[in-house]
């Protein structure tokens, strides 16, 4: 049988198969099965038609990481409406921009509300609404919404077509103004797909979601690829990540893997040097995604955790995966590569759209279902993102001879010292395999000499007096003497967005100030 090419459908079908497995467990509280999630779905979905909303229209959703963003999200989408969930930690100018920017007819919040969001709605004379599951045996989602009168027949009619618009997100605007990313019902369903049939996901599965999930990673990766798998989640008590509960609610739950940003693979790590856990879960496998994994890192981790780590890549254009490293019995895993492409094309083009051979250096670009049709009112992005035929991904990246994916950087954040270009994720690998740094980042500055000089800041390890000339030192005996950062910033904390992902911009605008 064909799979359906709607997310809302590979849910559906979920539901009906598995309908007694747990889908959704929120840490020392309460659980919901598949067949509950999909009711509770269709109820609120039923509520947001009749209180007027209609196929296209945008909704905007700020939460916690809670069950009542999950049931609001999926109904949403089962109304042929939009989901625009945003980071509910924004500024009420931050929440301006997005609101308006994706047209959003509605935002709807937790219970507790949020203030800067509110201010932003009001502000647009957007209505709000809140939305609450006292407790898991609830008829339905309670939503604060004004009805018109409404039966259920509207909703067993209404049938969710792959070309609907689901998700809107925006990227993280790492070169400039964040831009708007569609994704269809397809697109959706295109990457769940990808993800559960690279990780092998099955109704056997379980996972703890330690990422946000107003952002793709957790949201397409961690929780609906979990869901159209059959299998579940957990949603920490809090939330949002808690390095103290992880483990035993990874234990309680039954957790077989789970995927995060370095970062917070790094956090988990140094509490296990320090307070290691009595016991640890037999995973299948620790995915991470989002930002470069460092060789060292990767060791550490799998040393301490006893489980395969594989490194993926990804990004909200191609709803989320592109490539990963394989399960072991699918292939070596290989530290500093992100592996082989997942359910899509990819190619490595040169500068006139030409096609590249291995461990030739190009940009990495992409074309698959999971592909974003092209920004929302934004033809000029569009014109350069698509160009040759292909998604430009904007990092440069080769394929080594066994069809691997080993990434440089991004085309806008190569240091171009004198005519020598250098990756920045070079350097920060070598930096971490020093035993006293815990976090790095290597960044290019203005120079009038070279155009480009390079710089890195440091956070060191707990106990560690490590100096500038120390650094310095280890850099001129682990790299070529250009790539030697000229000057090391010591520092307790790097800039970082709501997702964890350490920003190079934002990183070397704080340090340039302070020179």
């Amino acid at each position: 049988m064909q799979a359906p090419t709607t997310l809302t459908g590979l849910l559906h079908r979920v539901a009906g198969i598995f309908p007694s497995h747990h889908a959704v467990s929120v840490s020392g509280k309460f659980q919901l099965t598949h067949s509950r999630l999909h009711h509770l779905v269709e109820r609120a979905a039923v509520r947001l038609l009749s209180a007027g909303i209609k196929p296209g229209d945008v909704i905007a959703l700020t939460f916690p990481n809670t069950v009542e963003f999950i049931i609001t999200f999926l109904a949403v989408i089962r109304a042929r409406a939009t989901a625009a969930p945003l980071n509910a930690a924004y500024t009420a100018e931050e929440f301006e921009f997005y609101l308006s920017d994706s047209e959003s007819k509605l935002l709807i919040t937790s219970k507790e509300g949020n203030e800067p969001a509110q201010a932003a709605a009001s502000k647009l004379s957007i209505p709000v609404s809140t939305a609450s599951l006292d407790e898991a045996e609830a008829e339905e989602l309670s939503l604060s919404l004004s009805y018109t009168e409404s039966s259920t027949a509207s909703i067993s009619e209404l049938v969710n077509d792959e070309a609907d618009v689901a998700l809107f997100l925006h990227t993280s605007g790492t070169t400039s103004r964040p831009k708007g990313v569609p994704l269809t019902q397809n697109n959706l369903a295109s990457s769940v797909e990808n993800i559960k049939s690279v990780y092998k996901l099955t109704e056997s599965d379980s996972t703890v979601i330690v990422l946000p999930l107003f952002h793709v990673h957790g949201l397409i990766a961690a929780l609906l690829s979990s869901l159209a798998a059959g299998a579940s989640v957990t949603l920490p008590a809090a939330g949002r990540f808690s390095a103290s509960s992880f483990w035993s609610d990874m234990l309680t739950y039954n957790a077989t893997w789970y995927t995060a940003v370095p970062t917070v693979h790094q956090i988990l790590l140094e509490r296990h040097l320090k307070t290691p856990e009595p016991v640890y879960p037999k995973l299948r496998f620790i995915r991470s995604c989002s930002a470069s994994l460092a060789p060292v890192i990767l060791e550490r981790l799998e040393e301490a955790f006893e489980a395969p780590v594989l490194e993926a890549y990804a990004m909200t254009e191609a709803s989320h995966l592109m490539s990963t490293n394989p399960l072991p019995e699918d292939g070596p895993h290989r530290a500093g590569s992100v592996g082989k492409p997942v359910g899509q094309e990819m190619a490595i083009l040169g500068e006139k759209g030409e096609i590249l051979k291995n461990d030739v250096n190009g940009e990495v670009c992409i074309r698959g279902p999971n592909v974003t049709k092209g920004y929302k009112n934004n033809p000029d992005a569009n014109i350069s993102a698509f160009e040759y035929g292909w998604f430009h991904t904007g990092d440069i990246g080769f394929f080594d001879s066994d069809g691997y994916l080993h990434l440089v950087g991004r085309i806008k954040e190569l240091i171009n010292r004198g005519g020598e270009k250098i990756s920045p994720i070079e350097v920060d690998a070598v930096l971490l395999s020093h035993p006293e740094i815990a976090q790095a980042v290597a960044f290019g500055v203005p120079d009038d000499k070279y155009g480009e000089e390079i710089k890195c800041a440091i956070i060191r390890k707990e106990g560690s007096k490590i100096d500038e000339a120390e650094v310095q030192r280890f850099s001129k005996k682990n790299l070529a003497s250009f790539k030697v950062p000229k000057k090391v910033f010591i520092t307790d904390s790097l800039p970082k967005t709501a997702t964890g992902k350490i920003l190079r911009r934002l990183v070397a605008q704080h340090f340039i100030s302070q020179t």
